[in-house]
């Protein structure tokens, strides 16, 4: 751990080395720099800023940061660029570093690679599902994938690979009926990843109205073979999906050795709308402690939406606040019993 005396220090002798290599690269262009042995280049600067804050600084922040000093004498620059974080322009902060406050680094991590996809993929979902021992993923192209850690290492099962010409926007986890969930531009796709061998049994529900964005699926469901699903879409509207086991009966066919893929019109399911939004909605989470749905999108006005599903057909939510630029993102805290935006 960094001791916080230490790392004061630290940020001090850094503001010098800061200092003396705007004043070398000032008197370089105006033409009055004589160089002797204290000149600072790149690679001395680098090796001075691994000595004052350790070996997780990364070469490639540390060059962005002296490109930056070096064609911008006037920058405005903050020590924690250094390690890939930067502030904007607006942000406030205070130039004396609290004692509670720490730097947080990440010392590790594992890139997991799929074997079978050979051509350049966009990851658009990540889920985890505790109960199940697993992570479930889902590419913008269409491969779905669950990865098990059940033996300390992930492994990949058999996946669908989704042939519309629609791109993949989210996925989730159905607890009830134990099946995976993902939204295309105009579909909803439901997979029964507990299928044998090469049999990849799959249901496509469409077409939806408008261009889903993103989904999540309610965790507390009072029927046992019941699931709900909230969508959001690029019309500003939040979709409620109520789906059962009996929307998903396969028809058997003579050669079980081919994944079954099955096409179902939504006009036949339960689904609830309502517009929540002005502008597209990036994001929507279930949060079972409040037993509550939140809605976010990039209107400046209907920013962020807080709303029970029993009253997703009122005319007012529960709670709603405006952000200039809209939410991109959000999260609920248990413990502090707050909810997290960033926009």
């Amino acid at each position: 751990a960094i001791e916080v005396p230490d790392f004061k220090n630290a940020l001090k002798k850094f503001k010098k080395l800061v200092e003396k290599t705007v004043t070398q690269k000032t008197n370089e262009r105006l033409g009055l720099y004589i160089e002797d042995d204290d000149e600072i280049d790149y690679d001395k600067f680098c090796k001075t800023t691994r000595t004052l804050f350790g070996p997780e600084v990364k070469d490639h922040n540390v060059k962005a940061f002296f490109r930056k000093i070096s064609n911008n004498l006037d920058a405005r620059t903050e020590w924690c660029e250094v390690f890939g974080y930067f502030i904007g322009e607006s942000d406030a902060i205070s130039s004396q570093l609290k004692e509670e406050n720490t730097v947080f680094l990440v010392s590790e991590k594992q890139q997991i690679a799929h074997a079978v996809v050979k051509r350049q993929d966009v990851i658009k979902g990540i889920v985890k599902v505790p109960n199940m021992d697993f992570t479930v993923t889902s590419s913008q192209k269409g491969v779905l994938t669950i990865f098990n850690n059940q033996r300390k290492s992930f492994c990949s099962y058999p996946f669908y690979f989704h042939q519309d010409t629609a791109w993949i926007t989210g996925c989730d986890f159905l607890p009830q009926l134990k099946c995976i969930v993902a939204v295309t531009e105009r579909t909803v796709i439901v997979w029964d990843y507990k299928s044998k061998g090469s049999q990849n049994n799959c249901f496509i529900i469409k077409p939806m109205e408008n261009g889903l964005l993103c989904v999540c699926t309610v965790t507390v469901s009072e029927h046992l073979a019941k699931d709900n699903i909230l969508m959001g879409d690029d019309k500003g509207y939040v979709h409620l999906l109520t789906v059962t086991r009996d929307n998903f009966r396969l028809k058997q066919r003579k050669d079980k050795k081919e994944s079954q893929v099955q096409v179902l019109d939504s006009k036949t399911f339960n689904i609830v709308k309502r517009k929540l939004h002005d502008d597209w909605v990036v994001k929507v989470k279930y949060i079972s402690d409040l037993n509550c749905f939140g809605s976010c999108s990039s209107d400046s006005i209907h920013s962020f939406i807080l709303d029970n599903i029993k009253r997703l057909e009122d005319t007012l939510p529960v709670k709603e606040f405006s952000v200039p630029r809209g939410v991109n993102a959000f999260t609920y805290c248990e413990k502090a019993k707050v909810i997290v935006t960033g926009g």
